[in-house]
């Protein structure tokens, strides 16, 4: 049975019997409004709606905890799949009043270890279909009160797991969650994010080409890099960066490199220097200067945790040093680090205090 929230109308129309492209959108729309499967919809024929309930449905994922932040206005919801994965999503503020981002996951665990990152910590236990991504967004979309204005802006795919290792599921996602008649999120405010898959970026660039790119580097030096993200043996930075050349050349957009910081490990002049001179390399043959986002590092809740947070003063100093090279980052504000929603904590953990029941949901 097909899940509708994983459909475009286009494909709506052509997998289910009987339904036409414009009754397709609606019932998207519809869908997207909240209302249930087979409720009447102006517009669209009884006999369509009895095939929607004969081949599709409307699954979802359980809502086990939901957790604002005390300190901004960041929010997590952890969520289990039908199979008992617990997955995170964030429901990130953006600068504009009543606009959110969404952070979601693509994998439940990770199979690729970065160090710093307590999903990867996990392993991985399998990649989640294009309907459980597509149903984060909604969920988060339940949260805010859209009668004030308020409204999911994007999506960035920085949650659990690598979205390249997944990206038959990613790219259907991302053509649903676009889709006009349905959450209608612009392609250019969507944001796939990689440890460095060079066939996933290529995909990206040829079949969503007005979606985002950004790569988690660590490390401009390939020694430092190879010791964080074991993904580099496998995939050279080197290689990852002609893929994103590729990527950059095709669509026009500029990707993001993000840097996690960790104290006497990836923090020094050395490395800001090394950082700096691989972006104007990247400009150079490119025509495309990347972003660089330097990402304060997030401790993860366990107490073999071997790294530690660089100073604010020292996340000046490295920005200052890549400056004076000529490449001018930005510091990330990392949000939601009390409720272990900011980057690199992930893990699907549930605090004891919290309740075994789903949380109500906001449902203006």
């Amino acid at each position: 049975m097909l899940a509708l929230q994983s459909l475009t109308a286009a494909r709506m129309a052509a997998e289910i019997p009987g339904v036409t492209l414009e009754e397709a959108r609606k019932v998207l729309a519809a869908l997207t409004r909240g209302e249930p499967l087979g409720a009447p919809i102006a517009g669209v024929r009884r006999i369509t709606l009895e095939a929607l309930r004969a081949h599709g449905s409307v699954p979802t994922l359980t809502v086990i905890d939901e957790a604002a932040s005390r300190e901004d206005p960041f929010r997590k919801l952890v969520l289990e799949t039908h199979d008992g994965y617990r997955i995170e999503t964030v429901r990130i503020p953006l600068e504009k009043a009543g606009r959110f981002s969404v952070c979601v996951s693509s994998q439940a665990g990770c199979a690729l270890a970065c160090a710093f990152c307590a999903t990867g910590r996990l392993g991985l236990q399998r990649n989640l279909e294009s309907w459980e991504i597509v149903e984060q967004v909604r969920l988060v979309r339940a949260t805010l009160d859209r009668k004030a204005g308020q409204r999911v802006h994007g999506v960035v795919f920085q949650g659990m797991g690598e979205p390249m290792a997944n990206i038959d599921r990613v790219i259907e996602a991302v053509q649903v969650l676009s889709e006009p008649s349905g959450l209608a999120i612009d392609a250019r405010a969507v944001t796939v994010c990689t440890a460095g898959l060079p066939s996933g970026i290529r995909r990206l660039a040829r079949e969503c080409p007005r979606v985002r790119l950004a790569l988690s580097l660590s490390s401009a030096r390939p020694a430092v890099r190879r010791s964080l993200m074991p993904i580099d043996k496998a995939h050279p930075l080197e290689d990852v960066l002609e893929a994103a050349a590729e990527h950059a050349r095709l669509t026009g957009m500029a990707p993001l490199w993000a840097v996690t910081l960790l104290q006497g490990v990836n923090d020094s002049d050395e490395d800001a220097r090394a950082l700096a001179a691989l972006a104007r390399s990247f400009a150079e043959k490119t025509g495309v200067r990347p972003r660089v986002s330097i990402v304060p590092y997030n401790r993860i809740d366990d107490a073999t945790d071997p790294f530690h947070r660089v100073p604010d003063a020292g996340l000046e100093a490295f920005r200052d040093a890549m400056a004076s090279a000529g490449i001018v980052p930005h510091v990330r504000y990392s949000g939601g680090h009390d409720v272990a929603a900011a980057c690199g904590q992930l893990a699907g953990r549930v605090p004891a205090a919290s309740p075994a029941a789903s949380p109500a949901l906001h449902e203006g």
